[in-house]
């Protein structure tokens, strides 16, 4: 049977049964599974901590469970509690200082920028390096109030997760996204098929690259099936 739990015991509150020299241990464990934590969040990638960064993001969770923890389990001694509390600021205000004082280890920490879209074309590789598909970048314009890549000078993820769009002036001819292509798919077809003799103006399905005629494979993507090109104004109509 459990000992009962004396309210107000000082020594269990603070210190509980492990000696004072727990503490060093305490300190040990903590940066270690922050910079495991860290480095693990930091291979999942912005989209998983949209509008917050690394830091904050493990700042958070970090506090939350040695917050929660030391508030209603009584075999979890304050000072315990408060120390791994303390390692945990200490590490996020240098990390904050090194990002001010670096740029090196700004962009290692907090990741750089991935150019997604350029001139109404997607840049697979790109989203790839952050774990993102083709589905999730034309779901992040459609947010954006995009319904045709034409429309897209530039696109880049931020290191948040957040997408900047940035605007063409005079918007082109090029792949459709709206509707989603997951309700309403636009007609593909590859070099075999008819409509690929048709003349009319093509984008690779994959990336949006536009193309005069069909070819065996896209010269940017190595994409192999291709869809009509329309312009951003014919989209929803």
């Amino acid at each position: 049977m459990d000992q009962a739990v004396i309210p107000f015991d000082w020594a269990r509150m603070l210190l509980g049964d492990p000696p004072p020299a727990f503490l060093f241990e305490i300190l040990f464990r903590t940066v270690l599974i922050y910079i495991y934590t860290f480095g693990l969040i930091r291979w999942i990638g912005g989209r998983s901590i949209s509008q917050l960064s690394l830091v904050e993001f493990l700042l958070v969770i970090a506090l939350g469970s040695a917050v929660g923890d030391s508030l209603f389990y009584p075999d979890v001694p304050l000072l315990h509690a408060m120390l791994v509390i303390t390692i945990i600021v200490f590490i996020n205000k240098s990390l904050d200082y090194l990002i001010l004082r670096s740029d090196r280890a700004q962009k290692t920490i907090d990741g750089v920028p991935n150019w997604v879209v350029r001139d109404g074309r997607l840049n697979p590789e790109q989203t790839t390096n952050r774990g993102m598909g083709k589905a999730e970048v034309l779901a992040l314009l459609r947010i954006e109030g995009i319904s045709n890549l034409g429309e897209v000078k530039h696109a880049f993820l931020e290191a948040n997760g957040g997408l900047s769009v940035f605007r063409v002036k005079q918007p082109i001819a090029g792949m459709p996204i709206m509707p989603p292509h997951e309700i309403l798919p636009p007609p593909r077809f590859d070099q075999e098929s008819p409509e690929a003799k048709q003349g009319s103006l093509l984008c690779c399905y994959d990336c949006g690259t536009l193309r005069s005629q069909v070819e065996a494979a896209c010269l940017h993507c190595r994409g192999k099936t291709w869809t009509a090109a329309t312009m951003p104004d014919s989209n929803l109509a």
